[in-house]
């Protein structure tokens, strides 16, 4: 079966965040998918089939990291979007039946695909004791997204705190259940982004994600109440950079971003049964 390496939230090749594509007939066992994430070794994995005609979905879809399924994922999201579009699986907008959901994915006349997820819930809550030692700074504000998508949202003083960040992943995973998305306001937003931010995530096998489409469902929310806006560019700043345009819409959030292709090959190991 053919087997697909895309890089999402970028406009070209060795940025933004990669994810195997994989497009089957039908699920097959959750072992032989989590084996194959493994050894794909991207943050995530998208498996997708075709649904019948008439129901509220087009296809399946479900994500797995190297160590476990996740229930909400964004740039493989929109990898699979990509790979539908580009190969004609699948012509305008698609609903994917997922863990989270319905979410839908719509191309854009520039060649960027928009999603749209569920808005995460946004809570004030104190950091936790020994969480600023983990993640080597002091917060200036602190989130709970709740168990949507279990991070803690924390803002930091400026921009270069951000990117100056040298966390303890082990350590780092103690202190919410999926992990930790670290933001703050750009420092120049003439640069074409109006905030920064990055994410780890140790307790799914991520210390560092490159670029995260369900997390900027709750940096959306918090950015855009802060800054007075319902649409915003973010920059994810890892060593792998992405942008993800944002519109807020109440419960429901759009992003938007590029996806390319760099890798299309054959996958030798033959489906279990």
């Amino acid at each position: 079966m053919r087997i697909r390496i895309v890089d999402a939230f970028t406009d070209r090749p060795f940025a933004g965040n990669p994810a195997g594509v994989l497009l089957l007939d039908a699920f097959p066992a959750d072992g032989w998918m989590q084996d194959v994430a493994l050894e794909v070794n991207h943050a995530e994995t998208a498996f997708a089939h075709p649904l019948p005609e008439g129901g509220d979905a087009d296809w399946a879809l479900r994500w797995f990291t190297p160590v476990t399924e996740v229930a909400l994922c964004g740039h493989a999201t929109l990898a699979t979007a990509h790979v539908l579009y580009t190969t004609g699986a699948h012509r305008g907008p698609v609903r994917f039946a997922t863990r989270s959901g319905v979410l839908t994915a719509a191309p854009g006349a520039d060649g960027a695909v928009t999603l749209d997820f569920p808005t995460a819930p946004l809570t004030p809550v104190a950091f936790p004791e020994g969480a600023a030692e983990a993640l080597g700074a002091e917060p200036v504000a602190v989130q709970d997204t709740g168990p949507s998508l279990g991070d803690l949202v924390v803002e930091l003083a400026d921009e270069r705190a951000v990117h100056a960040l040298a966390p303890d992943h082990k350590a780092l995973g103690a202190y919410s259940p999926r992990g930790i998305i670290a933001t703050a306001r750009a420092e120049d937003p003439d640069r074409g982004y109006d905030y920064v931010s990055r994410c780890f995530f140790p307790n799914v096998g991520i210390d560092e994600d490159p670029v995260t489409g369900s997390a900027h469902t709750a940096l959306a929310p918090y950015w855009s109440q802060r800054l007075g806006r319902s649409d915003l560019t973010g920059l994810q700043a890892s060593n792998r950079p992405g942008r993800v345009r944002t519109r807020l819409r109440g419960d429901r959030t759009l992003l938007t971003g590029h996806a390319v292709t760099v890798i299309d090959g054959e996958l030798l190991t033959p489906l279990p049964g």
